[in-house]
């Protein structure tokens, strides 16, 4: 009889422990980034540049802009250029056209650059713009946060008349 039982017992065991199963589990997934090439410069102040001349110091020695920062965001490295879009200031006025040259009257300058990168061609002075545009800042880095300001002089003189004269200064990004 004790026979019996111990088989019994045994064979409790042994079935209780067939339906058993180990503690925790776990899988696993493979997660896949695809990232592109990305870049946005953005103006971070007023799009307009409003250079008021009223006094002849005004026409005699030009006048300044206000500050007017960019911000630039890309994932890699970049280099900044800025042209102006026409040889000649556009003209709104009671006068004939007097063709306004913007590469004599209108300059800019680099106020300052916190964009990693190097400024180039002396552009902490004043220079005057071109149609064909110029590389203004090399080796820009990657970030988020990267900004630069820019300050404009216009110095028109006693030969143009009272108007208003307007051109498009346009910056470029591009992804180096």
């Amino acid at each position: 009889m004790k026979r019996i039982i111990y088989i019994a017992i045994l064979l409790t065991f042994t079935v209780t422990g067939a339906f058993a199963q180990a503690a925790g589990a776990g899988a696993s997934q493979t997660t896949n980034l695809q990232l592109s090439d990305a870049i946005e410069l953005s103006l971070l102040t007023s799009s307009t540049v409003a250079m008021e001349f009223n006094t002849v110091n005004d026409y005699a020695n030009g006048i300044e802009s206000d500050e007017h920062t960019f911000q630039i965001k890309s994932n890699k490295k970049f280099v900044v250029r800025v042209k102006v879009q026409s040889s000649y200031f556009t003209y709104m006025g009671s006068s004939a056209d007097p063709k306004m040259k913007t590469n004599s009257v209108l300059k800019f300058k680099i106020a300052s650059n916190h964009t990693g990168g190097t400024l180039t061609s002396g552009y902490t002075n004043y220079k005057a713009l071109s149609t064909s545009g110029s590389k203004v800042i090399n080796n820009g880095a990657a970030g988020g946060n990267n900004t630069f300001s820019v300050k404009y002089k216009a110095t028109p003189g006693f030969t143009y008349p009272a108007g208003t004269y307007t051109v498009d200064v346009v910056y470029t990004a591009t992804q180096s």
